[in-house]
């Protein structure tokens, strides 16, 4: 008869689901706390590092491309929904963001402008990725300079855009 080998058995906490041993388990203000010393937190990074130009853009990347696929979505089916009811209910729609004389009124120029220039520092953003995806640009200084190049192109494009709609036709 062959001897069997018995694995040692680990005494797991009863609050763990049998997955985590207790001391892997921190709790109250150590909760973000490093699992074998309480005075090391697990990210030290988030309470030393400033958060830079650059880090700022890549963050509103991601927000300008939500918000503009959110409020797209929303003002796109709400005009199909619109059309779809008729003259009046599409001149309420329209009423909303248009004068009587078929100008923008004060909504229209705020959500045209807004989603202007979510669009140009989008695009420009993700210009700036695609350089950064070829491995360029991700010198400190290089980096920055590309981070405010964004900003300052979007802010420039959603200026000329809306000058050339109001006074340029």
């Amino acid at each position: 008869m062959p001897l069997a080998i018995k694995a040692p058995q680990r005494r797991l906490h009863p609050g763990t689901c049998g997955l985590i041993r207790r001391h892997y388990r921190p709790r109250g203000p150590y909760a973000l706390a490093s699992p074998r010393n309480a005075a090391r937190p697990l990210s030290p990074h988030l309470s030393i590092w400033k958060p830079g130009i650059h880090m700022t853009v890549s963050i509103v990347h991601r927000i300008t491309g939500d918000g503009m696929a959110t409020v797209g979505t929303i003002l796109l089916v709400w005009w199909l929904a619109a059309l779809a009811g008729g003259a009046e209910s599409y001149a309420r729609f329209a009423g909303l963001f248009t004068t009587a004389s078929g100008s923008l009124n004060i909504l229209g120029y705020i959500l045209g402008v807004g989603l202007t220039l979510s669009l140009f520092q989008h695009m420009a953003s993700g210009i700036r990725h695609l350089v950064m995806d070829t491995g360029a640009g991700y010198e400190l200084k290089t980096n920055r300079r590309g981070a405010w190049l964004t900003v300052i192109s979007s802010v420039v494009l959603t200026v000329l855009y809306w000058a050339y709609l109001v006074w340029g036709k």
